[in-house]
């Protein structure tokens, strides 16, 4: 399996922890040596492992959206992977940015952004959507 397969399976197991609320998964897609970083929609900047995974755990416990993710890109470059992906929920789209970085032998995340964004049904002519 390439590098870019391990990569997009670790972000489909992220997603897939969100999708079935299991905390303790969410809590193995994440990385456990700092720095981390986490930016949920309309939530301020969060800090460090221990923020990241209470606010994983407020989320995760809530009657909370059913959210699903697509068109995944990766690429790896000096040791970092990158993801970009949308999260499609009930009320839209978001743009989804995931980094990753080697521990203990697999590609765990250390970076989580996500940012509503315009469907590519809803896109302008002349953008350049992600797929």
């Amino acid at each position: 399996m390439s590098e870019e397969s391990k990569l997009l399976f670790a972000n489909e197991a992220f997603y897939a922890a969100f999708a079935t609320r299991d905390f303790h998964a969410m809590q193995e897609a994440w990385c456990k040596e700092e720095p981390l970083f986490c930016l949920h929609p309309a939530w301020p900047l969060l800090v460090g492992r221990q923020a990241i995974m209470e606010s994983w755990s407020s989320i995760l416990s809530a009657d909370g959206p059913t959210i699903g993710q697509e068109g995944a890109q990766a690429w790896i470059r000096e040791g970092v992977g990158l993801v970009l992906c949308r999260e499609r929920l009930a009320g839209g789209v978001l743009a989804a940015t995931n980094l990753f970085r080697q521990e203990a032998g697999r590609w765990r995340l250390f970076h989580h952004h996500a940012a509503p964004t315009r469907d590519i049904a809803t896109a302008e002519p002349g953008e350049k959507p992600l797929h």
